[in-house]
């Protein structure tokens, strides 16, 4: 059995092409094996490919980075890459690799009959294996729910000081402001923006989970953040984060039209593949209703294919309308998003 193993990033790319070049002519005399550059964590991913393993009998390696790293890494590679399948997280992010041309046109009927059509790509470059929704969340003694509405509407004047966000380097708000784009138009997404960088209680920093706490602390009283963050908070250990998660509510915008905004993590299998027929096989196993669930259940994100189970966490979360644009827009969208957040001052 291969088993697996880590790679650290910790290393030039030209030292990290030599290593692989060398290496590559040892992955390539393993047939039954899958080679993978994943972006989620090891710990999110690692048992899941060894039931995958236990399953098929196929073995994998394993190299876990950061996303736009492992995008980078691929390119530098080139053909001498052993990487089969790229993991990462965002619309955007897929699209950039897409765009590269580092993936390749994947024809398998599994996949696009299990994944639904808007969360897959329209060439068939890549497909979602989770959905995450980027909501609001609000200081549950200081909003009333009943506030709340759209994402358009956190722009009124009742909001001013009180908002919080990420940054504009953040492709998960560049995601959201590309489909707004869609949805609004250049010009009144524009007018978006500038009201939303109007209601900043701070200068845009730090990550989702920061978002939360702010308003957990009273820094702000409303923000935008992806889902599974707050659900990471609430089934955490530490009794700091289960506070935080006790004083902020989670609301879902545009009910009442759209849906909530909803982007995904997805696979694609690598231009240079060593390995296509096993890759292809791991795309089917990820979402298969097992592992949907499973990859709901541990790291609260929802599952793509229908009918799957989710976790008594996303349960809690309640009931919800996702807006089913088709998500390849959001990569296409994505540099006149980040052109519009900077005329805005979004930094």
């Amino acid at each position: 059995m291969i088993g697996n193993f880590k790679h650290s990033l910790r290393f030039s790319p030209i030292l990290g092409l030599i290593i692989f070049l060398t290496q590559s002519f040892v992955y390539a005399a393993e047939d039954n094996l899958v080679n993978i550059y994943s972006a989620r964590k090891e710990a999110l991913i690692l048992p899941l490919l060894e039931r995958f393993q236990s399953e098929t009998g196929i073995n994998f390696q394993l190299v876990t980075g950061k996303a736009d790293g492992l995008l980078k890494r691929i390119e530098i590679e080139g053909e001498a890459t052993p990487a089969d399948v790229l993991i990462t997280s965002d619309v955007g992010r897929l699209h950039r690799a897409k765009s590269a041309g580092i993936l390749q046109q994947v024809d398998n009927a599994i996949l696009e009959k299990m994944v639904p059509v808007h969360l897959q790509d329209k060439d068939n470059y890549w497909f979602g294996i989770s959905q995450r929704a980027r909501v609001i969340f609000y200081g549950k003694d200081r909003v009333d729910p009943s506030e709340l509405s759209t994402y358009e509407a956190l722009t009124d004047e009742k909001w001013r000081g009180r908002f919080c966000i990420r940054s504009s380097s953040n492709v998960y708000n560049q995601s959201l402001v590309a489909s707004m784009i869609e949805h609004l138009g250049l010009e009144e997404t524009e007018k978006w923006a500038n009201g939303l960088v109007a209601n900043f209680a701070r200068s845009p920093g730090g990550g989702d989970t920061d978002q939360i706490r702010a308003v957990a602390a009273g820094q702000c009283d409303v923000a935008v953040a992806n889902s599974y963050y707050y659900g990471r908070l609430i089934n955490s250990d530490k009794p700091k984060d289960l506070a935080v998660a006790g004083k902020v509510g989670i609301f879902w915008p545009n009910q009442e039209g759209r849906g909530a905004h909803v982007n995904v993590s997805g696979a694609g299998i690598t231009k240079h593949a060593k390995h296509p027929e096993a890759a292809q096989a791991l795309l089917e196993f990820l979402v298969k209703a097992e592992s949907q669930s499973w990859y709901a259940e541990v790291n609260n994100e929802y599952p793509v294919t229908p009918n799957s189970q989710i976790s008594e966490t996303l349960q809690s979360f309640g009931d919800f309308t996702a807006d089913t644009l088709d998500l390849t827009v959001l990569g296409e969208n994505n540099k006149a998003a980040l052109q519009l957040m900077d005329r805005a001052g979004w930094r």
